[in-house]
């Protein structure tokens, strides 16, 4: 295999790549149609104008016939006056145009054979054409689908890879963190909440034991519960100031 072979097939291999990449299938299938149709106009031009020089042949052979027709009227009223040579003469002239006319029909017979077979293959293809019209919409609407399907995947195909989902991933992540967050702190306060309440609840215990202990005091010992604090004995003022000390410290 020569050099010249070698590099002519690398080239051509190269351009078939190129086409292929830059071929859409609706641009193809819309110029495919469009070339359908110019070539119907032009096979309806033909038609016409095939059908035009049939109706130019059909009317020279009328007029050739009738002109045969006239010299052959000529020829008989030159016999009934008795002018043979007269009537030779017009019949000559009557066989030449009746030739013509003969041959102008064999033409006439001939441009109407191409004139059905052209209708017949205009026919055809304009069958065609509705055809591939119908089948165009099918294609492009395919192709159309196929290509949005296909961005569709690249797409996803992007977000599965990519910092996108990452970054969506993290921030889900914060927002759970977030939530849970939210929920330690509404039980802490629920929590303080009830604490509050229980010290209300023991308060309360507190100042009945003590309204009791009073009750018991006064009623046991009145001279007691009536001393004034400069009378109280040292030692109790002792024990009070230890006791403070204790629930100080406590």
């Amino acid at each position: 295999m020569g050099l010249f072979d070698r590099i002519w097939r690398v080239i051509r291999a190269n351009l078939n790549s190129l086409v292929s990449r830059v071929e859409d299938p609706e641009k193809i299938l819309e110029q495919a149609v469009l070339d359908m149709q110019e070539e119907l106009i032009q096979l309806r031009q033909a038609v016409a104008q095939a059908i035009a020089t049939q109706k130019r042949t059909e009317r020279q052979c009328s007029q050739a016939q009738s002109t045969a027709d006239e010299w052959y009227r000529r020829a008989q009223m030159a016999l009934q006056k008795g002018d043979e040579n007269l009537a030779r003469e017009a019949l000559t002239r009557r066989k030449s145009y009746q030739e013509t006319a003969e041959v102008m029909q064999a033409q006439i017979q001939q441009q109407s054979a191409v004139v059905t077979q052209l209708k017949q293959n205009m026919m055809k293809l304009e069958s065609k054409i509705a055809e591939a019209k119908t089948k165009k919409d099918l294609y492009i609407a395919r192709a159309r689908s196929a290509k949005a399907s296909q961005q569709i995947n690249e797409m996803l195909g992007r977000v599965g890879t990519g910092s996108a989902l990452q970054a969506f991933e993290q921030m889900e992540e914060k927002v759970l963190q977030m939530e849970a967050q939210a929920e330690a702190v509404a039980e802490l306060g629920m929590d303080d909440l009830e604490k509050r309440i229980a010290a209300l609840g023991e308060a309360d215990e507190v100042e009945a034991e003590l309204a009791a202990m009073k009750t018991q005091m006064l009623g046991g010992s009145q001279s007691t519960a009536q001393l004034p604090a400069s009378e109280v004995p040292p030692e109790t003022n002792q024990e009070l100031e230890q006791l403070r000390s204790q629930i100080k410290d406590s």
